[in-house]
């Protein structure tokens, strides 16, 4: 009988005399390999110890016949035991060496009735213990086929087992899809809120603008107004500005034309002076001369 792992949580053995296969299922690979270790190592005692009873057997068998045959021979060593002490009297020290032989054979043979006693009550004893092997093995064969719809009944339930294991390994297959969606709706479902939050200030303070509004509208109409008044107060200031420029560019002209004949008349006038100096130089002349 081999134990064998056919999968990590299941082994099997068969017993050939029996023809019978046994399986057993775990709930885990580490009890299934202890189990495995200690059908081994029951393996090893239970062959050990039927080695151990067919030693026994065989011995006391020898030993019966063994002590089948020495009976008659000492029996026979006994009678001349009788006769040799019959003649003690006149034995020499050979004849005493003999007995003394025959004495030790005695006690020999004694030990070996006892033990022979003793191999009997061991012989009847295994017996007793075969039969009850037998009766065991005659009750394990009955209950194969029990065992055997046992073991069809647990295969069945086993398959029947594996197939919800796995429509539950699918069903939680499913159920982590869906908290991972469920996971990334609430992320999105925080960041709309956050954005809802930003949104309703925003909506908050464009209500506080719209109530300035008006006062805007009424500023914007009055500042409209101020521009248009600046811009025709503008309007009047480049005409001035024109009217400026061109009064400018005209006393430029007149400048320019004052500046030739203030030129002009310098000469002249220069012109004069000289004359005057010249007329005052002759009448000093004429003064000194007089």
């Amino acid at each position: 009988m081999t134990f064998t792992k056919t999968s990590q949580k299941f082994g099997q053995w068969a017993d050939s005399r029996a023809n019978t296969v046994f399986g057993l299922g775990f709930s885990s690979e580490q009890q299934l390999t202890k189990f495995a270790e200690k059908f081994q190592e029951v393996k090893e005692a239970a062959r050990l110890a039927r080695d151990k009873s067919q030693e026994k057997i065989e011995t006391s068998s020898n030993h019966s016949q063994e002590s089948g045959c020495e009976t008659p021979s000492s029996t026979q060593a006994s009678s001349v035991n009788g006769t040799d002490d019959e003649k003690a009297s006149h034995a020499s020290p050979a004849d005493t060496h003999l007995k003394s032989e025959n004495d030790k054979l005695k006690i020999a043979l004694t030990q070996s009735a006892a033990n022979v006693k003793k191999w009997e009550i061991e012989l009847q004893t295994l017996r007793e213990s075969n039969a009850r092997l037998t009766t065991a093995l005659q009750e394990s064969a009955a209950s194969v086929e029990q065992w055997k719809r046992q073991f069809s009944i647990c295969r069945d339930e086993n398959d029947r087992l594996r197939s919800k294991i796995e429509q539950l390994e699918e069903q939680c297959s499913e159920i982590n899809r869906e908290k991972e969606k469920n996971t990334e709706l609430k992320s999105r479902i925080e960041e709309l809120e956050s954005e809802l939050r930003e949104k309703e200030t925003e909506l908050k303070d464009l209500r506080k603008q719209s109530e300035i509004i008006p006062q805007l509208m009424s500023e914007c109409e009055y500042v409209s107004e101020k521009l248009e008044a600046a811009e025709r107060d503008n309007q009047n200031l480049e005409d001035k500005v024109r009217s400026l420029k061109t009064d400018i560019e005209e006393s430029k002209y007149r400048q320019r034309h004052l500046k030739g004949e203030l030129k002009s008349f310098l000469e002249v006038l220069d012109g004069k002076i000289d004359d005057l100096h010249d007329f005052r130089r002759g009448l000093s002349k004429l003064g000194a001369d007089n």
